[in-house]
């Protein structure tokens, strides 16, 4: 246990903080997982739709830095891809 007032506010300070972190990944992982969804489910306008708000959704999550620039651009990088072949299979 903390001994000095000053350690127990840092660890009160930390706890909000991953709470408010762990939040925002959740947030993450599910905007990921909408646009899987969406290519699953063959619906190429739809998975476009989604990949905006989810990149948004990444960009805000790195500028925090939640998560690195470059993870977020390779989320979204892949994403793009899987619809790019949605739509070369589609055509």
């Amino acid at each position: 246990m903390a001994n000095s007032a000053q350690a127990r506010k840092r660890t009160r300070q930390a706890a909000k903080a991953n709470s408010h972190n762990s939040a925002l990944r959740s947030k993450m992982r599910t905007a990921i997982k909408v646009v899987r969804k969406a290519i699953n489910s063959g619906n190429k306008e739809r998975s476009i739709e989604v990949l905006k708000q989810s990149s948004k959704t990444l960009d805000i999550i790195a500028d925090k830095k939640i998560i690195h620039k470059n993870k977020a651009a390779r989320h979204k990088s892949r994403l793009a891809s899987a619809i790019k072949g949605l739509m070369q299979t589609a055509a």
